[in-house]
């Protein structure tokens, strides 16, 4: 099941904490993020996915050491659509982050000094999507979580795709 088939479940679940209203904040934010920054939005999306695809290895990574509830820990406390510093520096090093942002400025155009100050806003929407498969009764049980680190590996996980599928079920 693709990544959005599973966050379209967790919307569609009232057990879990998705709703179609943080849906709609997560592509507002990106949508104003653009703005201010003069950036067009699908290069922003396209920045968007090249940092899930790095949080998702920096989560996958901390589930192996730290266990699953560390992960989901990170999911409850930094997802949104408000900026941390701290969730960056969490789950990145600075050459990660150095790293991150060359990746994105080589495949958008954007500068790598607008991608590293826009970071601290663009991991939090990226967990926000994460956080909207939390079961209610059990948050430690998130089905967009296992979806997005992808168990059997096959790297089918792109969040580009899910915010523009997001944003045709939504309308916007």
């Amino acid at each position: 099941m693709s990544l959005f088939n599973t966050i379209l479940g967790a919307l569609d679940s009232p057990d879990r904490s998705g709703s179609s209203d943080g849906l709609g904040a997560i592509l507002n934010t990106v949508q104003s993020l653009s703005q201010a920054n003069q950036a067009n939005p699908e290069n922003l999306q396209s920045a968007m996915s090249i940092v899930g695809k790095h949080v998702r290895s920096s989560l996958q990574e901390k589930r192996t050491h730290e266990g699953e509830n560390s992960v989901q820990a990170i999911v409850n406390q930094f997802s949104g659509t408000s900026p941390s510093s701290q969730v960056v520096q969490i789950l990145f090093s600075n050459p990660q982050v150095q790293q991150i942002a060359g990746e994105v400025e080589a495949k958008t155009g954007l500068s790598a000094a607008m991608i590293q100050a826009m970071l601290p806003s663009l991991v939090p929407l990226v967990l926000q999507f994460l956080q909207s498969g939390t079961d209610v009764r059990d948050p430690q049980n998130n089905s967009v979580l296992n979806a997005f680190l992808d168990a059997d590996g096959d790297g089918d996980v792109d969040i580009a795709d899910a915010m523009q599928m997001a944003s045709r079920y939504l309308g916007k």
